[in-house]
């Protein structure tokens, strides 16, 4: 598959060939982006959400009153949930909400939002982001030229200093380098920017994948 490459003034750079393998699923699988997304959101979660327990509230742990005779419930402490002033039964604690995801699944995902790109046409080669000055407002010019409002760049090992100075406070438009690169912010994007340099270590990366069983049926009845 081969995909046209462009300069950042907007004049063509020639032309790429993409591996089939990382770009050209055609059977995008939500539930497997679903995944990811999951487990790409948990961990992000603080998890420092606390409520006092009955060993934390400093209420007395006196007898309110006798057994029996009273009439009322048997009651043993100012501490339970249904006083006023009681702590709270089965409250959050400060925990971690990450979960476990297997690697081949998380290669798995990339490949699927990657080609989903793709095929919607939100996938753009650039040949380098460099710039000479940092100035977002021609920046943002730039940008708007090339119709790249809601975009996720990838700028290679490394991001230049320049651009990344002039698009940080550029709305919606993030840029990472290589090791940024994940599911979340591909499907949020509207348009996917990735450089020479980041598309040849993408490739050099999951372009190993062997298909599994339900790939290669599907890709024997098509």
């Amino acid at each position: 598959m081969k995909l046209s490459v462009i300069k950042l003034d907007g004049k063509a750079a020639g032309d790429v060939e993409l591996s089939d393998v990382v770009f050209g699923i055609d059977d995008i699988r939500g539930d497997i982006l679903a995944r990811y997304v999951n487990w790409q959101l948990a961990k992000r979660r603080a998890g420092t959400h606390k409520v006092q327990t009955r060993n934390e509230n400093s209420r007395t742990g006196k007898k309110m009153y006798k057994q029996k005779g009273t009439g009322g419930a048997r009651h043993g402490s100012r501490r339970a949930p249904q006083f006023v002033g009681g702590s709270r039964a089965f409250g959050p604690v400060v925990r971690d909400h990450g979960f476990d995801l297997p690697k081949k699944v998380r290669a798995l995902a990339l490949r699927h939002a990657l080609s989903s790109k793709v095929k919607s046409g939100g996938l753009v080669v650039v040949d380098s982001l460099s710039i000479k000055d940092a100035k977002t407002s021609a920046l943002r010019e730039t940008l708007g030229k090339l119709g790249w409002t809601r975009t996720l760049v990838i700028a290679g090992p490394e991001v230049d200093a320049n651009f990344a100075l002039a698009a940080r406070n550029i709305p919606l438009v993030d840029v990472l380098p290589n090791a940024g690169l994940n599911v979340y912010d591909i499907l949020r994007a509207d348009k996917l920017v990735l450089t020479k340099s980041a598309l040849e270590a993408i490739e050099a990366t999951y372009a190993d994948y062997k298909p599994s069983r339900r790939e290669q049926a599907q890709k024997e009845a098509a």
